[in-house]
């Protein structure tokens, strides 16, 4: 089961280079000494050096080391700005325009992570989701085969006797009101990201009713999503539209859905929408005492993930080790 432990592992044997888009914050600057302490995960910091090793000695944190990138000095910023231009020419994008969006430190870390400088992004400190996500549909764009960008929270409940509980929900960050083919792309790719930390996964379409047991342009909708996924992943377990006690209890799932493999036993959770999701995930976190992580952004090119505004140095180092982990 989730251990940083195995992911640490996997990186060591593949050590990775990761772009801190807010190389100044405190938070950022503890997390990349941590990580420059080891040897599987080297940091870059986005930022004027000085600035940046100004704010590490005024906060006590040693960052020598510490690769330190400036937008207004880099000395690949030509070809940078040629690739910017190449990848928005379908919106008329000139060189002057890409200097002047370049001098955001989100579409400036972006843009290395696109061009094979850091192979993951880890931003949002200090700024929005959304302004994570953009550059990076912009620039890094969606695999091939998919058509959106999801997320997934890795919710972890640790034991002091045997494995970690771990359990993987989606999509409770980005999309508000996914649709049915939307929820098929969710639903395969918490699966995937579930993997990656050790879930077997189980998936559980979540509705207000049981196989039929409720009717609603809601039900049909988990209910086709649900089907949908089977017929693009027949190997993979999955059940739906399902209530959540049905999905968990094995004793409520004897009586609603006896014949299913993934009733009373899921752990990848597919929410109906961005209300559903937030509200359970949060409920998971704050009365089921399970650890969040997240939210991990899937269906890109390459690992970006979004920082909560609120986060602390620890929560940094996690998510970065997690993001890493995906490339």
């Amino acid at each position: 089961m989730f251990g940083f432990g195995n992911l640490i592992e996997i990186l060591k044997k593949s050590p990775k280079k990761i772009v801190f888009t807010e190389g100044t914050d405190a938070r950022i600057l503890e997390a990349s000494s941590r990580l420059l302490a080891s040897n599987f995960l080297h940091p870059i910091l986005v930022g004027n050096p000085d600035e940046v090793n100004a704010a590490a000695e005024d906060t006590g944190f040693n960052i020598r080391g510490a690769e330190i990138i400036d937008p207004a000095n880099f000395d690949r910023m030509d070809e940078m700005v040629d690739l910017f231009c190449e990848l928005r020419k379908s919106k008329g994008v000139t060189p002057e325009q890409a200097r002047e969006t370049l001098k955001q430190a989100n579409y400036f870390g972006t843009m290395l992570v696109k061009m094979g400088v850091a192979d993951a992004l880890l931003g949002g400190a200090t700024y929005s989701t959304a302004d994570t996500v953009r550059p990076a549909l912009q620039l890094i764009k969606t695999k091939p085969g998919n058509k959106i960008v999801s997320s997934c929270f890795i919710m972890v409940r640790p034991s002091a006797v045997g494995d970690n509980e771990v359990l993987a929900m989606g999509d409770c960050a980005i999309n508000i009101k996914p649709t049915e083919d939307e929820l098929v792309e969710i639903g395969l790719e918490c699966a995937q990201c579930a993997k990656i930390f050790g879930v077997d996964p189980k998936v559980a379409f979540l509705s207000y009713s049981t196989l039929g047991s409720g009717k609603g342009e809601d039900v049909d909708k988990m209910r086709n999503a649900a089907q949908k996924a089977k017929l693009k992943a027949p190997d993979l377990p999955i059940e739906g539209e399902i209530q959540f006690d049905a999905a968990v209890d094995p004793r409520v799932a004897r009586t609603k859905c006896k014949d299913s493999a993934v009733a009373g036993h899921a752990n990848t959770f597919i929410f109906p929408d961005i209300n559903a999701g937030n509200i359970g995930y949060k409920i998971a976190q704050r009365l089921g005492n399970f650890d969040a992580y997240g939210p991990i952004l899937l269906g890109l090119n390459a690992p970006i993930n979004d920082l909560s505004r609120g986060c602390n140095a620890m929560e940094v180092y996690s998510m970065a080790i997690i993001t890493a982990a995906l490339a």
